[in-house]
C-alpha cells in the first residue's frame, strides 16, 4: 500500500531529490513550497500533489493537513552568511521563522493525524551539531531543530512513531551556490576556490549530492529504521 508522504520545501535541492525518490518507490507524494513553477518542475509528470504554502505561516501549514500523512519530511529552511554584528533582527527572525518555527508548525500539525508507523524527519545540518563563523542565526536555528527532534522523539515513541534528523554538510543546492557567491564577493576568489573552501571540512573534499541526503531520508522512513528515534544522522563525508 502506497504511503502518503509530505515534503516541505520541495521545489529544489534536497526537497526535490527526496520527493522524487519517494515517488519512484510508488508513494503518494505531496510537495509544498512558495514557488508553484518550481514545484511543477520537481513533479515533472511523476503524479505528485503540489501545494503552494509558506511553512512559517501557521494557517497555511494547518491547511496542508487536510489529510493524514504517513511520512512528513520538514525540509524547508533558509539562511544567509553574515557576521553576528552584521545580522539584523529582521535577518535573525526570518531565519528562525523558516528554519526552526516551520519545522515546529509542520510536526505539530502532522501528529494529530499520524498513526503507528509514522515518520517525522527533519532536515538539519552539520550546523545542528557545531557552530561556525558567520552563520550564527542559521546554526542557532538548526541547533533548535535538533533539540525539537530529540524532544518530539521522546513524546511519540510509545505511539509507534519516530522522529529523526538528517544532518548534511554542504550540499550541491542553490543555498550552497549562494554561499559560494558570497565568498567570491567578499574574498575576490574564483568559483572553484570558493567551492573548495566550502568543502574544506569534508574529508571527501566535495559537495554532497541531494540524492545522497535523500537516500538517508528514505532509510529513516523505512520499516528497518523502526528503532531509530531521536537520532541525528550525519551525511558529511566524515566532517563530524
Amino acid at each position: 500500500m502506497a504511503r502518503r508522504v509530505l515534503v516541505t520545501g520541495g521545489g529544489s535541492g534536497i526537497g526535490r531529490a527526496v520527493a522524487r525518490d519517494f515517488a519512484a518507490t510508488g508513494d503518494a507524494v505531496t510537495i509544498c513550497g512558495r514557488n508553484a513553477e518550481a514545484l511543477a518542475e520537481t513533479d515533472g509528470g511523476r503524479g505528485m500533489t503540489c501545494r503552494v504554502a509558506d511553512i512559517s505561516d501557521e494557517a497555511q501549514v494547518g491547511a496542508l493537513f487536510d489529510r493524514p500523512y504517513d511520512v512528513v519530511v520538514a525540509n524547508a529552511g533558509a539562511g544567509n552568511a553574515a557576521k553576528l554584528a552584521d545580522t539584523t533582527l529582521e535577518d535573525w527572525n526570518r531565519t528562525l521563522a523558516v528554519t526552526l518555527t516551520g519545522v515546529f508548525l509542520t510536526f505539530r500539525a502532522a501528529l494529530p493525524l499520524m498513526g503507528p508507523g509514522g515518520r517525522l524527519i527533519a532536515i538539519g545540518s552539520t550546523a545542528s551539531l557545531q557552530g561556525g563563523s558567520n552563520i550564527a542565526a542559521y546554526a542557532a536555528a538548526k541547533h533548535g531543530v535538533l533539540g525539537l527532534v530529540r524532544s518530539v522523539a521522546k513524546e511519540v515513541a510509545k505511539k509507534g512513531i519516530t522522529c529523526n534528523a538528517v544532518c548534511p554538510g554542504f550540499v550541491d543546492t542553490p543555498m550552497a551556490a549562494r554561499a559560494a557567491e558570497g565568498l567570491m564577493s567578499r574574498l575576490g576568489v574564483a568559483r572553484e576556490e570558493a567551492v573548495a573552501m566550502l568543502c574544506s571540512n569534508n574529508p571527501v573534499n566535495r559537495l554532497i549530492t541531494p540524492e545522497e541526503v535523500a537516500s538517508s531520508v528514505l532509510y529513516l522512513a523505512s520499516p528497518g529504521a523502526a528503532m531509530v528515534n531521536g537520532h541525528a544522522l550525519t551525511v558529511s563525508g566524515g566532517e563530524l
